[in-house]
């Protein structure tokens, strides 16, 4: 997705954070060198952060307010060029769905 959408403006960015069930307990390097080795990962990924509790960075804090707090890892959150929240997409929703294709494409119009 990452490369097929990025020259229209597409920005895919990983937050790596181990909030639901400790699946990211590594360094940040760890991370990113886990993702680029195993999945190809090319798009930028940001600091291990907390997307939930006490400690919520304030990145999640407003996506959780606008659009609902992530339920488990891999949630999707789709946002506008203006930074205003256009959809969320629940882990189990596959990020190459034609539902999220979809959202992509109307929001890069």
């Amino acid at each position: 997705m990452h490369k097929q959408y990025k020259d229209k403006g597409l920005v895919v960015l990983g937050v790596p954070a181990n909030n639901f069930g400790g699946q990211e307990p590594g360094t940040n390097e760890e991370i990113k060198t886990f993702c680029t080795r195993n999945y190809k990962v090319s798009f930028p990924m940001t600091a291990k952060v907390s997307v939930k509790g006490a400690d919520q960075t304030p990145l999640y804090k407003y996506l959780s307010d606008k659009a609902g707090a992530p339920k488990w890892n891999f949630t999707k959150y789709l946002t506008g060029k203006d930074g205003k929240v256009i959809k969320r997409f629940d882990s189990s929703v596959a990020p190459e769905s034609p539902e999220v294709i979809s959202a992509i494409e109307a929001a890069l119009k």
